[in-house]
């Protein structure tokens, strides 16, 4: 059986505020959907990814600017970061931790650059949405065994 990750939901209170940010992104918008009582969805697919994403302000009960560490893999963090910057978002330095691993909550051991040998998996950049909806970038150029 596949399980394929297909969208997650972003609350964010201010649905047009989040929506000037993700249409600067120039994700593909597929859906805006508008129900009783200011009730608001709308749905993006960022370039290149089967899933999407659903801004909204009434499809969960979750704090808005609640989700942190919404994954976006890209081939080149550098080149990803500065398209993003030239946007206009504001968005970390590229980063690696000191130990390895994966970006957590706790900023200590960030270390500035890439990783040691441009290792894949290890170069992050940070954003969030103007809700603080948490975006990480992450570089693979080549994937661990048995990944596509």
């Amino acid at each position: 059986m596949d399980y394929k990750l297909e969208l997650i939901i972003l609350p964010v209170a201010d649905v047009e505020r989040a929506k000037s940010f993700y249409d600067k992104l120039d994700w593909r918008l597929d859906v805006d959907l508008k129900g009783e009582g200011g009730f608001r969805a709308v749905h993006y697919t960022p370039t290149g990814s089967h899933a999407s994403i659903i801004i909204s302000n009434g499809l969960t009960d979750a704090a808005p600017g609640s989700t942190r560490g919404t994954y976006l893999i890209v081939e080149d963090v550098e080149a990803a970061r500065a398209d993003i910057a030239s946007r206009g978002i504001e968005i970390t330095e590229v980063f690696h931790e000191a130990q390895g691993g994966i970006p957590s909550v706790r900023t200590e051991g960030r270390t500035p650059g890439l990783a040691p040998e441009r290792a894949s998996y290890f170069s992050f950049a940070i954003f969030t949405d103007p809700e603080g909806n948490e975006f990480i970038l992450q570089e693979i150029t080549t994937r661990f065994p048995g990944r596509v």
